[in-house]
């Protein structure tokens, strides 16, 4: 049987005082939230613009999609008959140009053994792709491959 008995002296106040200012046991987590908020809203407005390429407008095809360890050679045709090396619109390059700079970039990638991925715009004319693809041909890669959309994926 114990009872509690508060006395007069100044211990008490000490100990009332500490409990006010004791910390606080929950986390305020509104912060948090406000920051992955603002998160969120940069990561929505940037992705679109992440996706880095020539714009061309792809036919669709049925068929899987190929897996490839490392980043492919990309040549890309588009509607205008022009032709990127690469994922960047930088600045077009001419028929004879093709050839000399594919071996020069599969040099120092591995060999002739690159596959070369072709995107040609669904609008591009087809003989402007077979003069393409017959380049590449001729600069000694046997593994061309057309690149296109999935089938009803818009």
């Amino acid at each position: 049987m114990g009872a509690s008995v508060k006395t007069g002296s100044g211990k008490a106040g000490r100990r009332g005082r500490a409990r006010r200012h004791a910390p606080m046991s929950e986390i305020n987590v509104t912060p948090f939230v406000d920051v992955m908020l603002v998160l969120l809203v940069i990561f929505m407005v940037t992705a679109p613009l992440l996706t880095v390429g020539v714009p061309l407008d792809l036919p669709q095809a049925k068929g899987k999609q190929l897996e490839a360890n490392k980043e492919p050679i990309v040549i890309s045709v588009k509607a205008s008959g022009e032709v990127f090396l690469g994922q960047e619109e930088r600045a077009s390059m001419k028929l004879d140009e093709i050839g000399p700079r594919l071996t020069a970039m599969a040099q120092n990638r591995g060999g002739q053994d690159e596959p070369v991925f072709v995107r040609g715009d669904k609008a591009a004319n087809y003989g402007d792709i077979a003069r393409v693809m017959g380049r590449i041909r001729d600069a000694g890669f046997r593994k061309i491959s057309l690149v296109t959309e999935v089938e009803g994926g818009g």
